[in-house]
């Protein structure tokens, strides 16, 4: 790891307040990083102070002037050379992000991978920033509209995808013309750090204005300070239900614009008419990669009662192979949680399904001995449980699997639905008819709604996001872009007349 740190800069002690190539020295409180693959410190980071935080903001206003006026694709080509920039450090981002974080080293390369998928779409974006023409009632006129930046874009980030949301962010909203100020997960600081060096290569060898890419660290407080900012037309944010709905009315009470990409309670319904075996394969990665620490992770299993004795026999042997371990060594497939606390509502949550009337069928537990001395080691978990526990309705970080039975399709649904959040949903089957009833208006209120693949792991190319509890935000593909924009309609006229619209008259 010596050697990953070196090759991203990093050091024993890091600055963590940056504006681009200038970095803040002024004394504040440390952010130690500690990895739940071993418990060992990793390094420290130093936090933003709110004095360092004004002059952020001030260095973000200045480069927006400058920024906003550079032309759309030659942004896009600074993003271009940012995704090359990433291909020469996917190896040791990947590894930082999966022993810093705790996932497994091939999701912290596809993490990476993400990052650089994003630079590509960007670039193609950055000649696509389209508005569009209308016929005006009235003649010799021309309307159209067209988008232009908004100026100063916050992001917090939470610790599960410590880089790939922050590039999803970013990289969009540089091509549209804005500037970022990110304030990282205080649980993964150095992927942040790592990141601003990286990307200041790029910047450096281009002439990017200072203050087009901030970087602050600390806890709640330095995100509130972001919240509250009337300098900070929008803000995006990933985390919590509960955070978000605090960040969200402090963004509201400013009339500011706020991007909300929050909890999930995703489902999977397992018809009668899937293909069993496949299905297996996406239910096991859902529910137990990153440890169960995806917004998109699979929580719970909706299955047909004719095929559920059958399927649930192939999920709890699938269960068994599990190898729980170093995420860094490729042979396991599940690393730790991210903390204590973490392991802490784990346990917590099983016990509350027992008390709610869950039988388990995997067994939980907190992993003890060589290897898994950082005490974040845990055993993903499989209860048999009903929809209406409260615990089901709620978001457990963590690989906790609930399974339960259904009749009919109209029956799978609302269980689907029965839930307060709306990310990601799945049904497996070969069965046409169910497929298209489940992605109609009568099926999956998520944001997302597959057929035949799981919950967890979207791709770029569409929109990101869910409803309810989720937030309502959406990122990376699609037309995410116009979040980080504010829209213009214009409206010409080339005649020497001046008519009103309705027809209205207006003589002198």
């Amino acid at each position: 790891m010596q050697k990953t740190l070196k090759q991203l800069k990093l050091n024993k002690m890091n600055l963590g307040t940056s504006t681009g190539s200038n970095w803040m020295t002024s004394k504040s409180e440390i952010i130690e990083s500690t990895s739940p693959v071993d418990g060992k410190l990793i390094a420290s980071v130093q936090s933003t102070s709110k004095a360092d935080y004004e002059k952020v903001v001030k260095s973000a206003q200045k480069a927006f002037q400058e920024w906003r006026l550079t032309p759309a694709p030659k942004r896009g080509e600074v993003i271009r050379q940012i995704g090359d920039q990433l291909r020469k450090y996917k190896q040791p981002l990947g590894e930082l992000v999966s022993y810093e974080m705790g996932k497994s080293l091939q999701e912290g390369l596809g993490e990476v991978q993400e990052m650089i998928d994003i630079c590509d779409f960007a670039v193609g974006l950055s000649r696509q920033l389209y508005g569009l023409t209308m016929h005006s009632e009235r003649p010799g006129h021309r309307m159209y509209e067209q988008y232009h930046p908004l100026g100063i874009v916050g992001i917090i980030s939470a610790f599960n995808f410590p880089v790939a949301v922050w590039s999803w962010n970013t990289m969009l909203a540089w091509v549209c013309g804005d500037v970022c100020i990110w304030k990282p997960s205080e649980k993964a600081p150095l992927c942040g750090v790592a990141c601003q060096n990286i990307i200041q290569e790029v910047f450096k060898k281009n002439n990017v204005p200072e203050g087009v890419s901030c970087l602050i660290n600390g806890g709640r407080e330095v995100g509130e300070w972001l919240s509250h900012d009337q300098r900070i037309p929008l803000v995006s944010a990933t985390g919590s239900t509960r955070m978000g709905k605090a960040i969200g009315a402090a963004v509201g009470e400013r009339l500011g614009r706020s991007l909300l990409e929050l909890g999930g309670n995703n489902a999977i319904i397992i018809s009668e008419h899937a293909d069993l075996d496949m299905s297996l394969i996406g239910c096991v990665f859902g529910a137990v990669g990153t440890a169960g620490q995806r917004c998109t992770s699979t929580r719970r299993l909706i299955i047909h009662e004719k095929v559920y004795k059958k399927f649930t026999e192939k999920l709890v042997n699938a269960y068994k192979q599990i190898k729980i371990g170093d995420p860094l060594d490729q042979k396991n497939h599940v690393g730790p949680l991210i903390d204590k606390d973490a392991v802490q509502q784990y346990l917590n949550a099983i016990e509350a399904a027992k008390a709610e009337g869950g039988k388990v069928l995997v067994e939980g537990g907190v992993l003890k001995g060589k290897g898994y001395e950082s005490g974040c080691y845990v055993k993903p978990c499989v209860i048999e449980a009903k929809n209406s526990f409260q615990i089901v309705q709620h978001e457990t970080f963590a690989p906790i699997l609930y399974i339960m039975k259904y009749k009919t399709l109209d029956e799978a649904i609302e269980m689907q639905n029965g839930v307060p959040q709306g990310l990601s949903s799945a049904i497996m089957t070969v069965n046409m008819r169910e497929a298209e009833k489940f992605l109609s208006q009568a099926g999956s209120d998520c944001g997302i709604a597959n057929v035949n693949i799981g919950t967890s792991g979207a791709e770029i190319g569409g929109a990101f996001g869910g409803e309810k509890e989720t937030g309502g935000g959406r990122e990376s593909g699609s037309d995410a872009w116009k979040v980080y924009m504010r829209r213009q309609t214009n409206t010409i006229n080339y005649t020497d007349k001046l008519p009103l619209a309705q027809g209205i008259k207006f003589d002198l």
